[in-house]
């Protein structure tokens, strides 16, 4: 890693901690900034690097992009959960390519075919239960839509076999399955300090995959 990529990632770091304190506080003004700052400077870090494959880099850099505008759209005070859901599905797609590219092992891969299986089987049943349940069952469709897209990115992490792009995907699974089981299922406490917490240690772990 490069020394502006570390002293980038620093300040990624005191961005998101600093989100993390307005989400638990509930100050709004503060994490409208600090929120899409925090992914503004991990593609600022992810451009820093000294990356083992640049056409990786590149993929990576338009997912963190994709997830940023998903952050602007899920934070507005209007209701844009489709829209904010559309960006971070073609944010795991870009990542999904750039690990293909990356290579993918198959046996691994596999493995974590039946992991992200499993988990569907399990959370996405009572989730997708929730969504018809709601007061909006069409959205159904692009809820399952994304489940098996955030799926097959912690599957082809796996595959890949890096172990900080592993934990990231893995925590971008968590932060994303809190999402949904409080917005269909039911609330849990400290829910959206626990989303951010992960979301934001997810994306550092995938950007530390690149070097």
């Amino acid at each position: 890693m490069t020394g502006v990529a570390f002293f980038l990632l620093a300040l990624a770091l005191v961005a998101a901690v600093a989100d993390w304190v307005a989400v638990q506080r509930d100050q709004r003004a503060l994490e409208y900034v600090c929120k899409p700052l925090t992914l503004m400077l991990l593609v600022a870090t992810a451009l820093a690097l000294d990356p083992l494959d640049g056409t990786v880099r590149a993929w990576f850099v338009a997912a963190l992009v994709l997830s940023l505008v998903g952050d602007v759209f899920l934070m507005l005070p209007t209701d844009r959960f489709v829209l904010g859901l559309g960006s971070f599905l073609l944010g795991h797609l870009a990542y999904v390519v750039g690990m293909h590219v990356d290579g993918v092992q198959g046996t691994r891969f596999l493995v974590g075919v039946v992991v992200v299986m499993v988990a569907l089987a399990v959370l996405g049943s009572l989730i997708l239960r929730g969504v018809r349940a709601g007061p909006d069952p069409k959205l159904a469709g692009p809820v399952v839509a994304y489940m098996f897209v955030i799926s097959a990115m912690v599957a082809s992490a796996i595959g890949v076999g890096h172990v900080s792009g592993i934990v990231g995907a893995g925590l971008f699974y968590a932060s994303d399955a809190l999402i949904a089981w409080n917005r269909f299922v039911g609330d849990t406490p400290h829910a959206r300090l626990s989303i951010m917490v992960t979301y934001h240690l997810a994306q550092v772990g995938l950007v530390l995959s690149l070097v």
